[in-house]
């Protein structure tokens, strides 16, 4: 490896995929191989191409192919997209301030349009099981030739047993190969139960604590590394928050200013939706954007208005929910349905919640730490 998990760790690696292009560190390696582990399954449990955009070892967004909206096409210069190239459209959009310089896993060769779209993009790696003619030329060639570009092997299984050394103990386990579609009760709705596969697979391949908010089989929302549920639950909340409130016509239609860059744009985008600058990012805003821009900025009653119409969202959580709260914060970013294993000593006041709060409540048994 190029170094370690900082430039002034050694490392080595032995098996795992095939590098194609540039020198890896062993976060590249870890956010590939968790990140194609997520898609890969995504894939086999939805039938659809999935892909993943991964920082520091936790997905920024994860999604099968899907429809590509009006905002998603605008803010990424596309005038369509099906296909591996919506699932990683759909991936990038859900949170594209922590996708900025992500590792991107796709479950299916790379594509031609798939190829030419990430030749624009800032990003670090790609991994994927193949890749189409030409397309890893194209790859190859970004960031001066530095770009990594990894080889899946799409008929390899990992070991039943998983080893870790830490701090002079060695630890053994058995993989989490628990069966996540086994475990959903039948007469789910298929779109729910779609979004909560979805959901699932991303939670597997989180830094617990997570809880992962999905829509239509993109994750719009994910809170990971949290030491405490109702965290997380309020941090993906925010995350689809403002991934909905970027749908507005008073963000995205903010005035366009000239030579701005695409990342920049979507940065003010983010921090208007989201009702989050500084004092002196609000003065720049003002200039760049004009006094009704503003004034807008300032004035709550759109978002709120705008919020209350997003609906239909599953809320995964990779652990039980110990409290009521984090039902009542899940019911103030559209969550309909919670996916979650249960067994809370407070189960009872967490069901009653989420009958009086009009949110069906699925029970898997199953928790999926990630560490």
């Amino acid at each position: 490896m190029r170094y370690g998990m900082n430039p002034h760790q050694a490392a080595e690696v032995t098996g795992g995929p095939a590098v194609r292009n540039g020198a890896p560190s062993m976060i590249n390696y870890l956010d590939a191989l968790n990140a194609y582990a997520l898609v890969r399954q995504a894939d086999a449990l939805t039938g659809r191409p999935a892909a993943a955009s991964f920082k520091h070892v936790s997905p920024a967004g994860a999604a099968v192919a899907g429809p590509v909206d009006d905002t998603a096409r605008e803010t990424w210069g596309l005038q369509a997209a099906d296909g591996l190239l919506s699932a990683y459209v759909r991936a990038r959009d859900a949170d594209p301030k922590s996708s900025f310089g992500d590792v991107i896993a796709l479950s299916r060769a790379v594509d031609a349009a798939t190829a030419e779209f990430l030749r624009t993009m800032i990003c670090d790696a790609v991994i994927a099981p193949g890749f189409d003619e030409g397309t890893l030329e194209v790859l190859s060639a970004k960031r001066g030739g530095a770009f990594l570009v990894f080889e899946a092997d799409p008929a390899a299984e990992p070991p039943a047993r998983e080893r870790r050394d830490v701090l002079g103990a060695t630890l053994i386990q058995d993989r989490d190969a628990a069966d996540l579609a086994a475990v959903l009760p039948t007469g789910l709705d298929q779109r729910v139960r779609e979004d909560a596969l979805v959901g699932m697979a991303a939670a597997r391949y989180t830094q617990s604590n997570s809880v992962v908010f999905v829509k239509d089989g993109a994750a719009i929302g994910i809170g990971a590394g949290q030491q405490n549920r109702v965290d997380c639950v309020r941090l993906a909340g925010s995350k689809a928050r403002v991934w909905w409130l970027r749908r507005h016509p008073l963000v995205r239609d903010l005035p366009v200013v000239e030579g701005m860059k695409r990342q920049d744009r979507l940065n003010w985008q983010i921090r208007f939706a989201g009702h989050e600058m500084t004092r002196l990012q609000l003065d720049e805003f003002g200039r760049l954007f004009g006094d009704e821009s503003r004034v807008a900025y300032d004035e709550p009653l759109w978002r709120d208005t705008w919020t209350r119409e997003l609906t239909g969202v599953t809320m995964v959580s990779d652990g039980f929910l110990p409290f009521r709260d984090n039902v009542d914060h899940a019911a103030e970013f559209g969550v309909t349905t919670i996916v979650e294993p249960g067994g809370s000593t407070r189960a009872d006041e967490v069901e009653a919640a989420a009958r009086e709060l009009g949110i069906d409540r699925v029970q898997t048994g199953l928790r999926l730490f990630h560490h």
